[in-house]
């Protein structure tokens, strides 16, 4: 990737530490991706929700850092390069459908592969600690009924994780449940637009019912 960045870590795609498999399903981690010297304002730039879960990014609700790191991680030059990744070819073609989660409910993290609309997802992990505990840390999983089934070790949320997988029919990952804060970026890439504009009209609407019927309503949902 030659394009210059301000956010990501380019150098940090290639790293000794990368893990990129192929099987069961293709999938991509690294560690550090975003430079440490933005942290603070990366942190003041994101978004507030009152609800958990994750809802359609809108410029207007995040800061000029967090704004500007979405163009950089949306960029056709970096989808491509992160596509060679996973075995998808010209990812960069596809609608993309940009989410945000500040907050989780324990009822999130379900074994899931992701529906059929989604060729595939990104996640930048943006938490400067953790719990100390495996709730809500990532796993890409063997098994759509065992999460500790791990193919790999979990991934904490801390802050420039990186994790990326192509969908497939097995591309099973998930978490143990946790309720709080988890801050994260998310990246699908979706077969057509239509796709993703039926996504973010009920992105929106789930955030609206959150909103108006308040917490205990929001946990069933999530």
């Amino acid at each position: 990737m030659n394009t210059a960045t301000q956010y990501l870590k380019p150098a940090s795609f290639s790293a000794t530490d990368v893990i990129n498999l192929q099987q069961p399903f293709p999938f991509f981690i690294a560690q550090d991706t975003l430079d440490e010297q933005h942290k603070a304002e990366l942190r003041k730039d994101f978004p507030v929700y009152s609800q958990a879960g994750y809802f359609p990014y809108n410029p207007e609700e995040c800061g000029p850092a967090v704004n500007a790191l979405i163009n950089e991680v949306t960029s056709p030059e970096f989808a491509d390069f992160l596509g060679d990744k996973i075995d998808v070819e010209r990812l960069s073609q596809y609608p993309i459908l940009v989410t945000i989660c500040r907050h989780l409910n324990r009822r999130h993290g379900d074994i899931h592969t992701d529906g059929n609309s989604k060729v595939a997802t990104a996640l930048i992990y943006m938490n400067d600690d953790w719990n100390g505990s495996s709730d809500g840390c990532l796993r890409f999983l063997s098994s759509a009924d065992d999460v500790n089934a791990t193919i790999v070790p979990e991934i904490k949320p801390l802050f420039g994780f990186f994790a990326m997988f192509k969908r497939a029919d097995n591309s099973y990952h998930g978490h143990l449940p946790f309720e709080g804060e988890r801050r994260v970026i998310q990246i699908a890439w979706i077969i057509n637009e239509q796709e993703r504009d039926r996504k973010i009209k009920r992105g929106g609407f789930s955030r609206m019912i959150k909103g108006f019927f308040g917490s205990k309503l929001d946990r069933k949902l999530g």
